[in-house]
């Protein structure tokens, strides 16, 4: 090839299926009585459902131990980590996964970055089209279209919410609380890798894919309460690979540190509430890393104005939540649908 030439790569964004309730096209009709047959949390079905419940402990620093004394830790010993495991690993017993995600080849790509390349054709395999406009961020939910209160409850491993007594605890058997609407943890029956999970605040309430400042903070509690460095929420806003227009954040375990962990940065300031914001050096995508603080919530509010900012100006952008939510990545993008980019999102 001549050296005027130039050569494009172009990864295809596919999207993929989450759910084994999800479906290429809005569902049609109203639910009839009595349930629809796939014990969902809509109104046929939501009346005296009941989902294991785990509430935690609401930390105050950054840097505060849960409840059993751990801080971020190499092994999984945690309670939530636990559980959240073994939950998971039930649903895979029970076969509710699309493709067996631990037997994905995957390697590490020799070079300067060391970036993690997985060969998973299940996802692909299971594309569907978006149902959604794809230059827009902020969008309108929409209850034709596919949402998380239409999958079936036995892909939902536990609710989540703050302890009223400020003290951990587990139910094993809790209802769902419908007036207050829970935030629940489930399954990605199309996983990326181990323990792939979906968290999805207050879910009867059907916001759409849009960042706050109090779902932001959960996402942030759920990685303090897991105390595992190895586990990582992350964030993706409509035009920067999300595919379902209802509000929920991706979470799974990596037994390596994502190349964008280990790549320098420079300090650009300290905010309020001690909380530092670097950028990314010599990286290939830009982004900007929020970490410290003097609370959990002053780096959530930070982080979540910052998030807000974006989505507001129709900006699309990810967020990647590490070291036990002591440690936030967020990445400015331009729109997935654009021509002659490479819609792949390298910064993990």
């Amino acid at each position: 090839m001549g050296s005027d030439q130039e050569m494009m790569l172009r990864i295809k964004r596919v999207p993929t299926v989450v759910s084994n309730y999800q479906k290429e096209e809005a569902e049609e009709g109203a639910c009839r009585g009595g349930g629809c047959g796939r014990n969902c949390l809509q109104k046929c079905c939501v009346q005296g459902a009941r989902i294991p419940l785990y509430a935690f402990k609401k930390v105050a620093s950054v840097g505060e131990k849960d409840v059993n004394g751990h801080g971020c830790h190499d092994n999984p010993v945690a309670f939530l980590d636990s559980l959240l495991l073994g939950e998971w690993e039930d649903r895979m017993q029970r076969g509710l996964f699309r493709y067996d995600v631990t037997a994905c080849e995957t390697k590490v790509i020799p070079g300067q970055y060391g970036f993690i390349a997985q060969l998973n054709e299940g996802r692909h395999l299971k594309k569907r089209p978006t149902e959604f406009r794809v230059d827009k961020v902020l969008q309108p939910f929409d209850e034709k279209k596919f949402n998380f209160t239409k999958v079936g409850q036995e892909e939902f491993l536990f609710q989540f919410e703050a302890s009223k007594d400020g003290e951990v605890q587990f139910i094993p058997n809790a209802p769902v609380d419908t007036e207050n609407s829970s935030s629940v943890v489930a399954i990605n029956v199309s996983p990326i890798e181990y323990g792939h999970v979906l968290l999805i605040p207050h879910i009867l309430e059907c916001f759409p894919q849009r960042i706050d400042h109090e779902s932001l903070l959960l996402a942030l509690y759920m990685a303090a309460e897991a105390g595992n460095q190895y586990f990582r929420l992350g964030y993706n806003s409509l035009g920067a690979f999300a595919t379902i227009n209802h509000l929920h954040f991706q979470a799974y375990y990596l037994g390596v540190p994502f190349p964008v962990e280990k790549a320098p940065t420079e300090k650009i300031s300290t905010l309020d509430g001690g909380v530092t914001v670097s950028e990314l050096l010599n990286y290939p995508v830009r982004g900007l890393v929020f970490e410290g603080g003097n609370t959990l919530q002053a780096l959530s509010s930070i982080v979540s104005n910052v998030c807000i900012c974006l989505q507001d100006n129709n900006i699309p952008y990810n967020v990647l939540i590490s070291n036990c939510g002591k440690r936030i990545f967020v990445f400015p993008q331009v729109m997935t649908w654009k021509p002659g980019r490479c819609d792949a999102f390298l910064a993990s």
